[in-house]
Parts: structure tokens; sequence; C-alpha cells
């Protein structure tokens, strides 16, 4: 038995546990102890530290999948063709890849200008290479798993319009030899720009000089790291103002699909919510939330008495809310009065546009005293919900006032 799969079964035992004390210390009130609470929050905490210790381990299994792949390819060039196969051209090309490094590690490397020509940015610096930043990219989904479930598109330049069918026509019944009905499809359109995010880092020139010293993996991680973090909570609160429009910003993200009658969440507002995306949309559908919410929901019960929170037992499934897949942010709102804590729908209809290239820099001077190397990297990046009936949000219940 894998030590997974183990582990799983652990934490689905743990869980039946912690249920059967909740149920077993519940006064008439509903209401338990302090002393029960914190015992059952204690159990409740060892069930997230098994799930999460389960992700960690099916992240190392797959990164030893990933070293155990052959590290070289068979020939498959036609005889007599290049003995080297296919010479990759413009950005993809190896030449151009290795003089861009050189360039980022050495401050007078001019051998690069031929080669780098065809990435010249115009803001200054070069382009990342498409091997570099198909890496950048990958890091950008470790740190931020929404671009896993949204819609991303690459624009070249200026605003990418889409055309959204606002309302559609239908058909009629009509008398023999009756004239046709008119009833016309009404097309509207989004527009989607590109919003600029950046970041500097600094770079010892000891690091950069010593070539043990893996230049590539530690920016990748470092600006997917910053990047994707910052990407994230504009993707779910972000205002539109020089940023992307997030799912919970109150004009052009979702639309409330349902408001709380009372403080907390009930198993009605839940299943009110689920019921407010129309079907279609549900068969793809997932929740977003917070994890303060989740915890809030694993106390919950549908009406057959069944907790509407259930932990995965079978490797490569998730953890489910109402039988649907859930993801966890720390950018979605947490509980509070007024607030949009949680989201339901089919989040491809948010599209990300990404503006083609994301650039490099290298400052020499401006840290010279320190022994130090600036680099830049920006992003252009926008992100919209093109669709707002496929997305719905709940809202906490406003405070009273007084």
């Amino acid at each position: 038995m894998s030590k997974v799969l183990e582990l799983r079964e652990k934490r689905a035992k743990a869980w039946e546990a912690a249920k059967a004390f909740l149920e077993s210390k519940r006064g008439a009130d509903g209401m338990m102890s302090a002393e029960d609470t914190a015992s059952y929050d204690k159990m409740e905490a060892d069930v997230v530290n098994l799930g999460k210790e389960i992700e960690r381990l099916e992240r190392q299994a797959a990164i030893d999948a990933e070293l155990n792949k052959p590290t070289s390819t068979p020939i498959t060039n036609k005889p007599n063709g290049d003995p080297d196969g296919e010479e990759k051209k413009g950005r993809a090309s190896d030449k151009y890849r290795k003089t861009f490094w050189n360039a980022m590690r050495r401050k007078n490397f001019y051998d690069v200008e031929n080669a780098l020509q065809v990435g010249t940015d115009s803001e200054g610096g070069y382009l990342v290479p498409d091997e570099f930043e198909h890496t950048l990219v990958e890091a950008l989904e470790e740190e931020n798993f929404f671009r896993s479930i949204a819609t991303v598109i690459q624009t070249s330049s200026g605003d990418r319009k889409i055309p959204v069918v606002a309302s559609k026509g239908e058909a009629s019944w009509i008398e023999e030899e009756g004239a046709f009905p008119e009833s016309d499809d009404a097309f509207g359109q989004i527009s989607i720009g590109a919003h600029k995010v950046a970041t500097m880092l600094k770079i010892s020139d000891e690091l950069l000089n010593d070539s043990a010293f893996n230049l590539e993996a530690y920016i990748s991680r470092e600006f997917g790291r910053r990047i994707g973090s910052k990407e994230e909570e504009a993707f779910f609160v972000g205002d539109g103002s020089g940023k992307p429009t997030g799912i919970f910003n109150a004009t052009g993200g979702a639309a409330d699909g349902v408001t709380t009658s009372t403080a907390n969440i009930t198993f009605d507002d839940v299943m009110d919510l689920f019921y407010s995306v129309k079907s279609p949309y549900r068969k793809k559908a997932v929740w977003v939330l917070n994890d303060t919410t989740v915890k809030a929901l694993r106390k919950l019960k549908d009406n057959n008495g069944n907790y509407i929170w259930q932990p995965s037992v079978q490797a490569g499934q998730p953890d489910m809310i109402l039988n649907r897949p859930y993801h966890t942010s720390s950018y979605v709102p947490e509980l509070a009065a007024g607030a949009k804590v949680m989201a339901f729908g089919d989040f491809s209809y948010y599209w990300i546009a990404d503006r083609q290239g994301r650039s490099f820099k290298r400052l020499n001077e401006l840290f010279a005293a320190n022994g130090q190397v600036g680099f830049l990297a920006s992003q252009r990046v926008d992100g919209k919900l093109i669709l707002s009936e496929a997305v719905k949000t709940l809202k906490m219940k406003t405070a009273s006032a007084g």
C-alpha cells in the first residue's frame, strides 16, 4: 500500500471520528462547551494537516516522475538530413537562449546583439526566450491555481474584443402559411486590455559569477512566485483600475447568487448558491473560497444528515463540497458581514489575456556599490469574467446598525 493511500485512509478515519465527536458533544441548542470545541478543533486540524501532507507527497511524486524522464530524445530526422534535427528559429532557438542568459550573467556581453535583436523589447531589455517563457508560465501555474481553471489567451497588441451573446432569439408557433417571426440574437462585446505587473530582485556578483548557481531556475521560481501571487490577488479582488477585474469585485465581477439571512452560512445558503448557477455551467463548476470558510462548511449537514464536505480517499481525486471540487485561496475574502466569501460556477468563462512576451532587464550600476546586480521582470496581463451568469457568489448578511 502506497504512503499516499495510507494517509488518505487515515484522514478519512480521522474525519469520521471528528464527525462522531461533534455529534456526541453537541447540546440541545446545537452548541458545544469551550473544552469540547477545543478538542474538535484539534481533531479538525489533524485532518487538514494530513491533507497537506498528502499534497506534499503527491508533488514529490510528480517531481520524481519528471526527473526520471529520459534526458535525451531519439533522432527523428531523415537520413542525410541535419544530424542535430530541425533547427528552431527566433526566440525558440538554442542560440537565443544561450546568449540571453550570457547577457543576464555578464555586464558587457556584446556578442548577443545579432542573436537577440529578434527579442528586443520596446522598453529596453530583451524578451524572454521561448523555452524560459514556458518555464515561467509553469511557475505561475504552481503559484496561481486560478490559471488552471480559467481560459488563458495570448494577445499581441491593443485591446482584445470578445463577442458575447447578450440575449438569444426564440422560436414561435405560427399558423399555416403564416409569416415567420423575426427574433435575432443580441450581441455585445467585452474588451480585454493589458495591465503591467512588475518586480525586481537583486543578486550578488559572486552568485552571478558562480557557474554552479542555476540562474535560470532561481529567477523562474522567484519571479513566478511574486508575479503569480499578485496575479491571483487581482483575479479575485482586483477593481479593474490598473489591474484585472476580480471575480469578487462589485463591478464587473460575478453577480450574487444568494445573500445569507443570518450572520452564519447555513446548508440552505450553500444549496441556494449551487442552484443559482444554471445547469449547463454546473457540469464543470467548482467552488472557490477561503480556508476559514471551508472550516465553517465542515460542520454543515444536508437534509439527510450527511456532511456536505467530504475528504478524498482516492489518489487524483480532490476533496468535495456537495460533490463538486473546490479550491482555496488566501485572497478570497474571509467570513465577515457584507463580504462576498464564496464563488461557484464554471471559471473557464473568466478569461486571462497575456500580452505576448515577458521582459527582463539587467541593472548594472544601481546596486554596484553593494556588489549586486538588479534584475527587472515585467508582464502585461488582464482578466475579466466575460459571462456573468456562469459564476455566482455568496454574500454574507450586512451587519445591522446599532
